[in-house]
């Protein structure tokens, strides 16, 4: 039986063949895929058809992917995949590369992809492209996001010690604007990325946490988690979550969609890599221009 990271790898390998055409039989005729953090929303996509148009349009016709730094995630449920990996993409029509992060959800059944929720760094893709503003316009012609229900915490949250009660603690802990508290959830020790925020330092201790949730709090940014669905890794420390904050910066309402990965070890995260939609957050504070600018010359 054809496994969901038989199919990651056909599909990564597709790309980078140029085989645009080959590829959309790998998703179910009823497929979903859903790209969380393209701008200037979330879009979806349904069907085997338009798959097809996707890739063999816009991406076939415009850029060259290919992957490696490849790390799968098998979860507890069989059918569900996490793929971490980059991208070496070049752009047909510019001539230039650049590396950039992606990772991919898949849910797989009877050897084809049903669901794909596919997060990318589109920051890195408009600047391969040769220009932020494209982008710029997406979103000064977008209407205003409307806020949205926020779910209901757990009646209850998991054990305190466990990968997943650290999880929904951080989650919520942002959303009661608890800064103080949360560098508490990392070890002394730790390893923080930020792959979708250009130059983002490297949290290594549990100071450097301090420094980044305070800037945090000095933003007035007001943020509720919500829609929180999780993914338990087959390596019992690592657990996978994603979720959106509803909230607010300077008055204007947003919605940022994640998706994180976190080690946690002994009841403290040790490792966590976090892919957040900083296109979004920049868009709503009116800097998209500075987060373009601070991508410097990283294509070649």
């Amino acid at each position: 039986m054809t496994t969901p990271t038989d199919l990651f790898h056909r599909l990564t390998e597709g790309l980078a063949e140029g085989r645009y055409d080959e590829l959309s039989p790998l998703y179910a005729e009823d497929a979903v895929l859903v790209h969380p953090t393209t701008p200037p929303r979330p879009r979806q996509l349904e069907g085997r058809q338009a798959i097809h148009e996707l890739l063999t349009g816009r991406i076939g016709a415009t850029m060259r992917l290919v992957a490696h730094d490849v790390v799968v995630h098998e979860t507890t449920a069989p059918e569900v995949i996490v793929a971490e990996y980059q991208n070496t993409v070049e752009s047909l029509k510019t001539g230039r590369t650049i590396e950039n992060a992606n990772i991919l959800v898949i849910r797989a059944r009877d050897g084809l992809i049903v669901r794909s929720h596919d997060y990318h760094d589109y920051l890195k893709l408009a600047a391969v492209r040769g220009s932020i503003e494209p982008v710029v316009d997406a979103y000064a012609q977008a209407p205003a996001h409307v806020r949205g229900p926020v779910a209901p915490r757990p009646a209850e949250l998991a054990d305190r010690k466990s990968p997943l009660g650290v999880f929904q603690r951080l989650c919520f802990g942002v959303s009661d604007a608890s800064w103080a508290e949360l560098p508490d959830l990392y070890a002394e020790q730790t390893d923080v990325r930020h792959p979708f925020l250009p130059n983002a330092p490297l949290l290594k201790t549990r100071d450097d946490l301090r420094a980044h949730f305070a800037s945090a709090g000095e933003l007035g940014i007001r943020m509720q988690a919500t829609d929180l669905v999780t993914y338990q890794s087959t390596d019992p420390e690592v657990i996978i979550g994603e979720f959106a904050y509803e909230g607010e910066l300077g008055g204007k309402p947003l919605r940022i969609n994640n998706i994180f990965v976190v080690r946690v070890r002994d009841g403290l995260i040790v490792e966590s890599r976090d892919y957040g939609d900083h296109l979004g957050l920049a868009a709503t504070a009116g800097r998209l221009p500075e987060l373009f600018a601070s991508l410097g010359d990283q294509t070649a």
